[in-house]
């Protein structure tokens, strides 16, 4: 039988021995880089120095993407070259205006990987050898953007999702550091017209986030020209969610961008998002074209090749694709224009390719002027660069005090309340002791997932109304937690079914978001799924979130904790512990109001009290001897005391335990279920699966580690979802066979 323990300690060892040979990994990283900063706020227009320098980091930066896909083609193997150069000279400057702090970028089209990582190398801050010989071939520096000194923080991945992230960063640092908060977005011009792009920048124009989006326009895509994919304008698109629209002619120009980076900087400090887009230039003959870069001769020979007359004027794209790097280039060019010759390079390389003649090109070397800016730059004192790793999961964050604890009063024994009252005191009152590190953004739901009571206190620069737009909330609350060093709760809720589909992107982003530790690991988000199971009301299936649990074990990896909370008091203690840890948190919280307080064995008061610490696991019934235990995960935990004292009255002893939350502790499931030998039996409100499917949720938890000791087990829970009763909760459990009853026949069972 598999043994996952064995399994996970021996893939523990290989990435432990992985992240032992990564160079720029780590708590913290101090880099010494290039002294090439530059103020916004106190330089009108760049030095003739500030452009020779940037010009010469393009060559040099172009020659290291050159050499490194010349070292993947001896293996057989490529990269998105082409749109790579072209990220370069925006890149440099955006390096040159951030500061790490007020000032940050990101990187929406994650493809251009090796323009970004050459980039840092000309910088110092990664060595350029090691992005020769190691990317796409190790951790330090994989096929897509990720974090590393002087880096961005926000990894790239599906196209468009990074344009609602940042948005959510740039409004945090808004927040917490005020006037110069400013993120750079560097992005392509394909992915703007994805969903998540649109909602994210009617978000930046909605809330004023201080952002700017830098439109790679080289006129290319995957499969063609972007005419051939998208024949559609983004600017008039764009403009009509509020982003003002900056025209520059080119992006391969510092001192013309550096124009409009000034221009969108004054705009992002009057909460006016912008986009700088490169309209390139129409009407330019062959002839000029190979004039202005040097490369007369080379199109010329490109052009006779492929009977096209150098006076044929032509469109010259704002982004190059395959900048500097000619033969391409042209190809690139000439595909644009609709000219035989043409061809995109998305997935440009070096394969069968000369790297030498490449780099002896005219558009690879430096001027004496260049060489001289650059040489005079090394010989000046170094910038230092602190780049410190998030939070590690679990480490404190917002601790609330015993005397604000005291305040709060809830509903006890013999009451029925909905855990939604608990969560909703928890949040007003982490909100009232920490008004200007809590987070809260909404789906126009708020009123119904309880969220409300905090928003009513919290200052109008903390909270972030989205209205439908829940795939969009759900990132801009991970853009949230990429803002600051700080502690922060950062919370997005809606219903649980919203989340298992329209916003599970906000948890599926957590996938490739790499700590500078080198662990992908979820950010210091709270994902609140509200109305979880089929405790919803009369609704029917509208905003029925049945499979709440799986969405919670499937990111279980990458979650500090998933709670699952049974009444309004362990409900508040949920919220209290997740806003004293730093990580990535779900919590799914039930609806209904009528399900009870529960009670402790002797009848002496609640479950919990408010002040105690939130556990796992909790003794809800305990009866000595008993060889059966009912493990309860959720809404149906009182079912499980109701189950007990009738099979005490069949002569069937059984415990019962409340399980609050995942993961537990190493070792603790197996010794509670190795503890009970006449077998184990879970409820819960979700989806349990199918004789097709197999085991799912708590359940096929622990089913696994019951079977690994030959214990017995049975299971509640949703199997055929299909047809369901318009009714209440009791009626719609009982359609479900989520009852006491049934729990009673699963144990007598066993």
């Amino acid at each position: 039988m598999l043994d996952l323990k064995q399994v996970t300690a021996r893939q523990g060892d290989r990435n432990r021995a992985l992240l032992s040979s990564c160079n720029y990994l780590g708590d913290g990283v101090r880099s010494e880089v290039l002294p090439l900063q530059i103020d916004l706020e106190h330089t009108d227009a760049l030095s003739e120095t500030q452009r020779e320098s940037l010009t010469a980091l393009q060559v040099e930066a172009a020659r290291t993407a050159i050499r490194s896909l010349a070292s993947l083609a001896e293996i057989g193997e490529l990269d998105h070259l082409g749109g790579g150069l072209g990220l370069i000279p925006p890149l440099l400057l955006t390096l040159a205006v951030v500061d790490y702090e007020r000032r940050e970028y990101t990187i929406e089209h994650a493809h251009t990987s090796i323009g970004y990582y050459a980039s840092l190398a000309a910088y110092g801050f990664v060595d350029a050898e090691a992005v020769v010989t190691r990317f796409r071939r190790g951790l330090d520096l994989p096929g897509h953007v990720s974090w590393l000194p002087g880096g961005t923080q926000l990894n790239g991945g599906r196209l468009g999702v990074m344009i609602p992230v940042a948005v959510g960063q740039a409004l945090g640092k808004k927040a917490v550091y005020g006037e110069g908060s400013w993120v750079i977005v560097h992005c392509g011009d394909a992915s703007w017209i994805s969903g998540q792009a649109l909602n994210g920048f009617n978000g930046a124009e909605v809330h004023g986030a201080p952002i700017t989006f830098v439109m790679d326009r080289n006129g290319i895509q995957l499969s063609g020209s972007t005419r051939s994919v998208l024949d559609k304008d983004p600017r008039s698109v764009v403009q009509a969610m509020g982003v003002e629209v900056l025209e520059v002619a080119t992006l391969m120009d510092p001192a013309t961008l550096y124009g409009a980076y000034k221009e969108a900087y004054t705009l992002a400090q009057n909460g006016r998002p912008s986009m700088i887009y490169p309209v390139g230039k129409e009407h330019v003959t062959l002839s000029a074209f190979g004039e202005q870069y040097g490369i007369g001769e080379a199109v010329e020979a490109f052009a006779t090749e492929h009977d096209v007359p150098m006076d044929k004027q032509v469109w010259v794209p704002g982004s190059l694709m395959s900048y500097r790097d000619v033969v391409p280039m042209l190809e690139c060019l000439f595909l644009v224009n609709d000219l035989p010759g043409g061809h995109g390079h998305h997935d440009g390389s070096m394969l069968d390719r000369d790297a030498e003649a490449v780099l002896d090109s005219p558009m690879m070397q430096m001027s004496p002027a260049q060489e001289g800016a650059l040489s005079d730059l090394r010989g000046q004192a170094a910038r230092v660069v602190e780049t410190p790793a998030r939070s590690k999961p679990g480490s404190e964050n917002l601790v609330l005090s015993e005397e604000a604890i005291s305040k709060v009063e809830l509903k006890g024994v013999g009451e029925k309340s909905s855990p939604r009252d608990g969560a909703s005191a928890a949040y007003a009152l982490v909100a009232e002791a920490f008004p200007n590190q809590m987070f809260v953004v909404g789906c126009d739901l708020d009123g119904s997932t309880k969220l409300a009571s905090a928003r009513a206190i919290l200052p109008d620069s903390q909270q972030f109304e989205m209205s439908i737009e829940e795939q969009a909330a759900a990132l801009i609350a991970n853009g949230l937690a990429t803002s600051t060093r700080r502690p922060q709760l950062n919370v997005v809720s809606t219903f649980a079914a919203f989340f298992e589909g329209i916003a599970r992107e906000g948890m599926d982003m957590w996938q490739y978001q790499r700590n500078l530790t080198g662990a992908n690991e979820g950010l210091n988000v709270t994902y609140h799924l509200s109305h979880v199971g089929a405790c919803t009301g009369r609704d029917h299936f509208s905003g029925w979130g049945l499979d709440w649990v799986n969405v919670g074990l499937n990111y279980l990896p990458y979650l500090h904790r998933f709670y699952a909370p049974s009444d309004a008091r362990v409900a508040f203690l949920s919220v209290k512990d997740m806003a004293a840890h730093y990580g990535g948190h779900i919590i799914g919280v039930p609806r209904d109001s009528g399900l009870p307080i529960l009670d402790k064995q002797d009848g002496s008061g609640p479950l919990w009290e408010l002040t105690d610490d939130w556990e796992a696991v909790t003794s809800y019934r305990k009866v000595e001897g008993a060889k059966r235990a009912i493990l309860a995960f959720g809404a149906p935990a009182h079912l499980g005391a109701e189950a007990a004292a009738a099979l005490e009255g069949r002569g069937i002893s059984v415990d019962v335990y409340v399980v609050n939350g995942l993961p537990l502790a190493e070792g603790v499931l197996e010794d509670l279920v190795g503890a009970y030998s006449e077998g184990v039996a879970t409820i819960e409100d979700g989806k349990i699966g199918t004789p097709e499917s197999g085991l799912k949720g708590f359940a096929g938890l622990v089913a696994g580690v019951a079977s690994a000791q030959g214990v017995a087990h049975a299971h509640i829970g949703i199997t055929d979802p299909r047809t369901a009763p318009s009714e209440g909760l009791e009626e719609t459990w009982a359609h479900f066979g989520i009852t006491a009853e049934a729990l009673e026949d699963a144990v007598a069972s066993l």
